[in-house]
């Protein structure tokens, strides 16, 4: 009896987290789709058009649009790598070394993003790194490491590492015991990793913008400058394609978090 009159305000807390969820979505399709739609009006103007579509991909976002997949993709790969040695050392050291190392590893990940990227700015400036991709990267690797640090730290918390220890008595070297062993094993991990090294380089913008100084133009340093400009209708646009990679990368994501154990 309890759970049949449980089961309508559950229905209705489902209810209003979809429409809270998916109300911000719709309303950026309709804009990125309308030709106008001016305050106090509450539908567009005029009829809906493909003008904003058609405009989004022009040489520049296309451009920017090529230099944040570039970006997500190398910091993934380099943080995962990184993050991988990192926490493999951390099983193996002493309780009050893993204690600090793993709050040194959260830190960037509860930092706020304008203090870390002033940090890493200061670091860029002094490295001639300030203004050119390379210090943009080494901007999104930072917080990208820390949060894959501590993914694998729960990989390692239940990764069997007997299987290692069997295949160096059988005359296995480190490289053979990594290529037949380890990376046959943890093979969905690392491909989760590096999707989700990826997808914190993707939507960096404060990161960008300070140690890029506008030179590196990814696309939400453009999103940002449509919204500047006032037109809405192709920061709408520009919005919907910068959620695409993180709405197709989650459901890949979702099943390897929970098995790490860490919270989403």
């Amino acid at each position: 009896m309890t759970g049949a009159n449980d089961a309508p305000p559950r229905r209705g807390l489902l209810l209003g987290l979809g429409v809270v969820t998916l109300s911000p979505i719709l309303l950026l399709l309709v804009r990125a789709s309308a030709a106008a739609w001016r305050y106090p009006a509450l539908l567009p103007f005029q009829p809906i058009t493909d003008v904003a579509t058609t405009q989004l991909f022009t040489p520049i976002v296309w451009r920017a649009l090529g230099t944040s997949v570039s970006l997500a993709i190398v910091t993934g790969v380099l943080s995962t790598a990184f993050a991988f040695l990192a926490a493999r050392a951390l099983t193996q050291a002493t309780p009050t070394a893993r204690r600090f190392a793993v709050a040194a590893a959260f830190l960037p990940v509860i930092a706020p993003p304008i203090a870390l990227g002033v940090g890493v700015q200061v670091f860029a400036l002094r490295a001639g790194l300030a203004g050119s991709s390379a210090g943009v990267l080494l901007a999104h690797f930072v917080p990208a490491s820390g949060y894959l640090i501590l993914f694998f730290l729960g990989v390692f918390s239940v990764y069997d590492f007997a299987m290692e220890d069997e295949a160096r008595t059988l005359g296995a070297s480190t490289l053979q015991c990594f290529v037949r062993v380890t990376l046959p094993v943890l093979r969905p991990r690392f491909v989760e990793a590096i999707l989700l090294g990826a997808l914190v380089s993707w939507g960096q913008l404060a990161l960008t913008l300070l140690v890029g100084g506008g030179a590196v133009r990814t696309l939400p340093v453009e999103l940002l400058a449509f919204v500047r400009a006032g037109d809405d209708r192709l920061a709408a646009a520009a919005a919907i394609v910068l959620t695409i990679p993180p709405a197709l990368a989650f459901s890949l994501l979702q099943g390897g978090v929970r098995r790490t154990g860490i919270a989403a």
